[in-house]
């Protein structure tokens, strides 16, 4: 559970910071609301879907590979009963339990689910609980474009001569937020995560509004 959160909150805060940020370099070049609008939207867009793409492709990596150990242990297990057990015992041991009584606890867990108990013990793993590509995709998509929706929104409904430093403020309290919540859940210094965070989502953003400004005026 609290993967997950720290999760949605780090792809709420890329939605922020690189929607941003490509508004940012747009504003630097064009003060047209409409071309920096657009160019918001299609970052949103563009972003979200790379986002829920990539963690589908990475999950499922991860998934059939967690799969492939079950598999493995589970042919393992039907060849090698009694070497895997010692195998597991084995494991305990190295926990600094000694090896009777290691021995003994790794034969009960095997007589009552002999997969589990080295799926758990070995590789951390349970068959029941494989992380879901589509739910992490799906996650992945909705807080990239929740994150991505403070500086877009920012843009659209600030007066034209305030846009900037509306977003720019809008910005920098929602990666405040993003920043004091990733350290609670992380139980991190939240100051020092807060910091980071802000300090790097201004700097993208004066970075890509200098690079707009400098092409932008180049090019026209």
């Amino acid at each position: 559970m609290l993967n997950k959160l720290r999760a949605a909150v780090l792809g709420a805060n890329d939605g922020i910071v690189s929607t941003a940020s490509l508004i940012f370099g747009v504003a630097g070049a064009t003060s047209d609301g409409g071309t920096i609008f657009m160019a918001g939207l299609a970052g949103l867009v563009a972003g979200a879907l790379s986002m829920g793409v990539g963690e589908y492709v990475s999950v499922s990596t991860q998934r059939d590979t967690e799969r492939a150990y079950i598999e493995k242990e589970k042919q393992l297990l039907k060849q090698y009963p009694h070497e895997q057990l010692e195998e597991l015992a084995n494991t305990f041991v190295k926990n600094g339990v000694n090896h009777a009584t290691a021995l003994q606890f790794a034969t009960e867990l095997t007589e009552k689910d002999p997969i589990r108990a080295h799926l758990q013990a070995e590789l951390g793993l349970d068959e029941d609980e494989l992380t879901n590509p589509m739910h992490a995709a799906v996650a992945s998509l909705l807080s990239f474009t929740a994150g991505a929706l403070i500086p877009l929104l920012s843009v659209v409904f600030a007066p034209a001569h305030w846009r900037i430093w509306v977003t720019l403020v809008a910005v920098v309290i929602a990666l405040t937020l993003t920043g004091y919540y990733s350290a609670t859940v992380g139980g991190a210094s939240r100051s020092r995560a807060i910091f980071r965070v802000v300090i790097g989502g201004v700097l993208a953003m004066a970075a890509t509004f200098l690079v707009g400004h400098l092409f932008g005026t180049t090019i026209s």
